[in-house]
């Protein structure tokens, strides 16, 4: 059975102050194309469908059509709910929309119950597991403490129990929007730490022949059976060195695992650029960015005037202008931004007591904040989702 993984379309999202939905669009059209000149059996998305929960009607035209494309080819596909996505809202309809060969799985207790498509070799079992916020399907899951390892650990019992009753010879794959151990993060996902922890490993997912992965938005094998296809499009510039692809997977009759990257259309590339003004409207080496997306970083000791109307006469498509003088660390006039730059809430809350009251928290408190940032990062969910 021939797959194509793909995830993270985040249908809506902006780059910066360029709408990206006539590149969103583009993408659909190669994926309808990519499934019908490589002959695809089926589809799976691995979330993060749309970029926020209550996505601009655009975006949700944009998916419709997406839909009926995919139908109109006669080839199945799985989709999940991702962290971005609204499950309840991206599941609605999905019964009567599941006859026309488009099967959404969205609901957390559905995890053990599989799209079953067939290929003359026999059965492949697609499991969805959605994105498993801890705090709101630990009840469902039995685990004690609310935490991603726990609930997705409890999910795959859930699969491998189902598959376990099934045909000997039946094949599994498993969409899933976790950040496995190994994964390598870029700027544009959200954190979904949880108690201190965002990462799963891979051993969670034994048993079963293939994991297409969501979350992370670069494209990357953690073993030869679990693969991130990450994002089509670029949604931030953390992304400039990534290929964007996605996963054309062969299954065979045993269930060996071969994996060809498809390229994804890019409007444009992306470049990320350092030194003095002076020095990056000069350089001969960076012509080959003068038609790039392009984020600078600006070395000069005093900001110069008028920056970036300068920079863009050179480089009509930059975007960002950072700001970032060569000081020590500990001179008082590094911006605030810089010295929080890749801390989390839970570092920097730390910090805010130990500044306060002269020493830092102890264990205790530690997970007293710890547990804090966790209710609040739940409410917010529920809230999005509820709006």
């Amino acid at each position: 059975m021939r797959l194509l993984h793909t995830s993270d379309w985040h249908l809506g999202r902006s780059f910066h102050r360029v709408n990206m939905l006539g590149a969103q669009a583009a993408f659909i059209g190669h994926l309808v194309t990519t499934v019908r000149e490589r002959e695809v059996d089926a589809v799976v998305v691995s979330g993060d469908v749309y970029d926020r929960a209550v996505p601009p009607l655009a975006a949700v035209e944009l998916f419709d059509d997406a839909l009926h494309r995919l139908a109109d080819l006669g080839v199945p596909t799985v989709m999940i709910s991702g962290n971005h996505d609204s499950a309840r809202r991206l599941g609605v309809g999905a019964g009567l929309i599941g006859r026309a060969g488009i099967h959404l799985r969205t609901d957390p207790s559905a995890a053990g119950t599989p799209v079953v498509l067939a290929d003359p070799h026999g059965d492949v079992a697609f499991y969805g597991l959605p994105y498993l916020e801890p705090a709101l399907v630990k009840d469902e899951f039995g685990v004690e403490k609310a935490g991603h390892e726990a609930v997705l650990a409890a999910a795959m019992d859930r699969v491998r129990a189902d598959l376990a009753t099934r045909a000997g010879g039946t094949r599994s794959v498993v969409l899933a929007h976790a950040f496995v151990t190994g994964g390598e993060p870029s700027d544009s996902e959200r954190d979904i730490t949880v108690g201190g922890v965002a990462s799963v490993p891979a051993g969670v997912f034994d048993g079963v022949d293939y994991v297409a992965l969501g979350h992370l938005h670069g494209s990357q094998a953690l073993t030869e059976r679990v693969r991130y296809s990450g994002s089509p499009l670029p949604y931030s510039f953390s992304e400039a060195g990534h290929r964007k692809t996605m996963w054309l997977v062969d299954l065979d009759a045993d269930g060996a695992v071969t994996a060809e990257r498809i390229d994804c259309p890019v409007p444009r590339a992306l470049a990320r650029i350092s030194g003095t003004l002076e020095e990056l409207l000069a350089d001969p080496a960076l012509a080959r960015h003068e038609e790039a997306w392009v984020e600078a970083t600006l070395t000069d000791p005093v900001r110069p005037a008028d920056p970036m109307a300068r920079l863009t006469e050179r480089f009509p498509h930059a975007l960002s202008l950072v700001f970032a003088p060569e000081r020590a660390p500990d001179d008082p006039d590094v911006s605030y931004a810089r010295r929080l730059a890749g801390r989390s809430d839970q570092e920097i809350a730390e910090d805010f007591v130990a500044h306060v009251r002269g020493a830092g928290p102890d264990e205790r408190e530690r997970g007293v904040l710890r547990d804090a940032f966790d209710a609040v990062r739940a409410d917010d969910t529920v809230r999005e989702v509820a709006r």
